[in-house]
């Protein structure tokens, strides 16, 4: 049995920015909804704000979907 650390060593790495990029920008969603509900309350536009955290969501949710499309073909 031979084992190609190179790949593993590969697949590993992305597999790791992968997962930090999508939590960062999952994160980045839920900070926007919340920017959201304090310029509400403040009297200011919440537009850039939901659209910056539908965005991010709108990213996470097609990353996922090309990683399902990924494994599936």
């Amino acid at each position: 049995m031979h084992i190609d650390w190179a790949a593993l060593g590969s697949v590993f790495g992305v597999s790791l920015v992968v997962t930090v990029a999508l939590v960062g920008l999952f994160t980045l969603g839920i900070v926007g909804l919340s920017k959201r509900e304090e310029a509400s309350t403040r009297g200011d536009s919440v537009a850039p704000a939901t659209a910056g955290a539908y965005a991010c969501f709108a990213l996470c949710a097609a990353a996922v979907a090309y990683g399902i499309s990924l494994i599936m073909t």
